[in-house]
């Protein structure tokens, strides 16, 4: 049985820890080596941070409307925010923190991994093998149209690139700690994880990693939450 939290109106799914292999070894080179990586326990968002969640946020804050936020495109309240950057989607974490009690930040791209594979350790995909028989989105659609993991996570691909809290370094895997690595300490791009509608071929495999230059702000990137254990 899974457990999970409800925070404010999200849903978080409690991740137990322990090990699990991270990356692909018939993936890119970023990707490998394929490694044994100790987790400690967390919880993550079921679905990425939805336009109704982060509304709650701009009204408290202050913060400045996402450039896609009046666009029909991207406003249905069920869609996931997009065009969200790092450094936003880093405050709205630091926000919930503070109105709803724990410490909730970003996933980590080795928390985002576990929990996007949800047991399923050699599985190409959060869901399985398969792409799904559904027709490439036009837009973000609603976390609940999309494909559950076994955790009963959504929208992990073919969604919305989704944010991590790692600089990115495509060499990190030959010399990451395999207990809670937290990336390189420096960087200019933000890791991201997750495939994304924009995409020719949406469907990233569960072990793909992207990234982006944490100021920019894109209509196909968006993000989810965790709320750590310590």
């Amino acid at each position: 049985m899974v457990a999970t939290i409800i925070l404010d109106s999200m849903e978080l799914v409690e991740v137990a820890a322990g090990w699990f292999w991270m990356g692909w070894e018939g993936g890119h080179p970023a990707e490998r080596p394929r490694h044994r990586v100790w987790l400690d326990a967390f919880a993550i968002a079921r679905t990425p941070v939805s336009n109704a969640e982060y509304a709650g946020f701009l009204e408290a804050s202050g913060s400045p409307f996402p450039p896609s936020w009046d666009d029909p495109r991207f406003n249905d309240p069920g869609q996931p925010v997009v065009a969200v950057n790092w450094f936003e989607a880093a405050l709205y974490c630091d926000w919930l923190s503070s109105e709803r009690g724990g410490r909730c930040r970003l996933p980590t791209e080795a928390e985002w991994e576990k929990a996007a594979r949800g047991g399923l350790e050699d599985a190409r995909y959060p869901w399985g093998n398969e792409t799904p028989a559904a027709a490439r989105f036009d837009r973000p659609p609603r976390a609940e149209d999309t494909v559950a993991n076994p955790l009963g996570l959504r929208a992990l691909s073919g969604v919305c690139h989704e944010w991590c809290l790692d600089w990115e370094d495509e060499e990190y895997y030959a010399v990451s700690p395999d207990r809670n690595p937290q990336g390189p300490a420096h960087g200019t791009r933000r890791v991201s994880r997750g495939g994304a509608w924009r995409h020719q071929d949406p469907w990233s495999p569960v072990a793909h990693r992207s990234s982006l230059p944490p100021d920019l702000r894109y209509t196909d990137y968006g993000f989810r939450v965790v709320r750590a254990s310590d």
